[in-house]
């Protein structure tokens, strides 16, 4: 090792959520950690979430509300960190918030206040930044870890990787945490876009033309899946290239290429009672639509969903299809709308309580860039936080 290297209890990569608190808890725990960040300032996804607000975690966080090749991985660090331990840091420092639906937790302000947190846990910690830290290179021995970057050279027993996914490239989000692990051995769980907008195209781009519609739907993936997905009522948008809103979010992380998507337009109601009791007619259909529906989306069904004929069977199956409508998209927004990434490091290369690679011991994966993909409303937070801490007590 040269003698030029400065030596470290602990390196974390990446000043992110997960890297950032994973930093604070080592280093308050009298470990020398050096927090390395290959852009120029820390936080910046934490800066622009929830609108600039952060949503930072979620009241109702449990383990059926994220995706992963082992569903069970994320109980053991999620059990160890929850919300409430979250919240009562977030108290701690007089960060006003509120609960805004569905038990998502934003600052009452600025994103500022939770970043500015951590770097005060950081502090506390005595932890040393080092930004514009690109050009990255590690390699191991019996000693430990050595890093060589644009910034020097770095030496420690142990090594946190907290590089995030492929998401908002414009953020500086590269493939640096997939690239390690596999020159360690690791696996990889083929990284896609998730919480990511739709596209629509070939039959369906007529949809398109009601961009700006926003409706309440339930929205569900094909039960072929290894597990039967969720279904999301939530708030649907139509955009000019396909859909988007928390509900299209959602389930976009549950979809595949060449798969549908299920929307109920209208969720445990009965759209076509006034058809079906009174008049049979067109104008009877939309009235019935416009009662549930905005106008121009009321108005598209009418056209594109109205009934076969006018009989009670004809009718039954017309108010069967607005609660099961099948759409194709033809893909997503990519990365670069993508809240967050899906895939990642294959978490049966991973203890569940450390988040050490088990078969390189002092080198430890955390936050997005492992396989542990949560919903939307605050829950990828909440898994930064948990495993930063579970890597944090460990190193």
């Amino acid at each position: 090792m040269p003698t030029t290297a400065r030596q470290f209890d602990t390196i974390v990569l990446g000043a992110g959520a997960a890297g950032l608190m994973c930093a604070a808890v080592a280093g308050q725990r009298s470990r020398r950690v050096a927090l390395l960040e290959h852009g120029s300032l820390p936080g910046r996804k934490i800066l622009i979430s929830g609108g600039g607000r952060c949503n930072f975690t979620n009241i109702h966080c449990e383990p059926n509300r994220f995706l992963s090749a082992n569903p069970h991985f994320a109980k053991s660090a999620l059990a160890l960190y929850t919300p409430r331990h979250l919240i009562e840091l977030v108290q701690k420092y007089g960060v006003p918030y509120h609960e805004k639906t569905l038990g998502q937790l934003f600052c009452d302000h600025s994103a500022h206040a939770i970043l500015n947190l951590l770097l005060a846990e950081c502090e506390k910690g005595h932890v040393e930044h080092v930004y514009d830290a690109h050009s990255i290179q590690v390699e191991r021995d019996s000693s430990g870890f050595h890093l060589q970057c644009a910034k020097g050279e770095f030496h420690a027993p142990s090594l946190v990787v907290a590089t995030g996914g492929l998401s908002i490239p414009k953020l500086g989000a590269t493939s640096f945490g997939y690239d390690l692990a596999r020159q360690f051995g690791l696996q990889i769980i083929e990284p896609r876009p998730a919480l990511v907008p739709l596209l629509l195209g070939e039959k369906e781009s007529d949809w398109t033309q009601l961009a700006g519609v926003s409706t309440l739907v339930s929205a569900s993936a094909p039960a072929a899946l290894k597990s039967k997905p969720p279904s999301f009522v939530e708030k649907l948008l139509v955009t000019h290239r396909g859909l988007s809103g928390p509900a299209i979010l959602q389930i976009s992380s549950y979809w595949k290429l060449g798969e549908p998507i299920y929307l109920d337009f209208a969720p445990d109601r009965q759209i076509l009672a006034p058809v079906l009791n009174g008049r049979r007619d067109p104008a009877t259909l939309l009235k019935a639509l416009r009662e549930y529906l905005p106008q121009r989306l009321a108005e598209h069904l009418s056209q594109i969903a109205a009934p076969a004929g006018w009989s009670n069977p004809a009718l039954e199956a017309c108010e069967r299809s607005l609660h099961h409508w099948p759409l194709h998209p033809t893909g997503t927004e990519g990365f670069t709308k993508a809240e967050v990434t899906a895939g990642g490091i294959d978490t049966a290369h991973l203890q569940a309580r450390t988040m050490e690679a088990r078969t390189v011991p002092g080198l430890y994966f955390i936050g997005e860039v492992v396989d542990v993909t949560g919903h939307l409303g605050g829950f990828n937070f909440q898994w930064a936080w948990a495993s930063a801490v579970a890597a944090g007590r460990a190193v």
